[in-house]
């Protein structure tokens, strides 16, 4: 549980950074940009692979860029289900999936990953 509860927290910072410097993104508060890394960890978790899986053909087919659709469906499911969130586009999204993958991997490098319990 402390991965995840870390996880969220380093998106949900990542997502405040980027809704900072990316127009046509808006996060109405912190409390938001937490709900939107919250629902963005599970869908990533639960949804995606099934998306995954089920579009094997057209990620072949397409040498995996499908799976840049799939994470800009989820992008924008996200702003579906989180009220206070909002994505102005398909481009929009794809820049903030990419951005919001950049900055949580350097604030988890310097947050550090949790020790595990004893």
């Amino acid at each position: 549980m402390g991965r995840f509860f870390t996880k969220t927290v380093a998106t949900a910072l990542a997502v405040l950074i980027v809704a900072y410097l990316l127009k046509g993104v808006a996060v109405d508060s912190s409390i938001t940009a937490l709900l939107v890394a919250f629902v963005l960890g599970l869908l990533n978790n639960f949804v995606k692979p099934i998306l995954v899986l089920l579009t094997i053909p057209f990620t072949v087919f397409t040498l995996g860029l499908f799976l840049i659709v799939i994470n800009v469906f989820i992008i924008y499911l996200v702003a579906e289900i989180v009220p206070g969130f909002h994505i102005s586009g398909w481009f929009t999204a794809f820049i903030f999936g990419l951005l919001v993958s950049f900055f949580t991997a350097i604030i988890e490098s310097i947050i550090g990953k949790p020790k595990p319990n004893s």
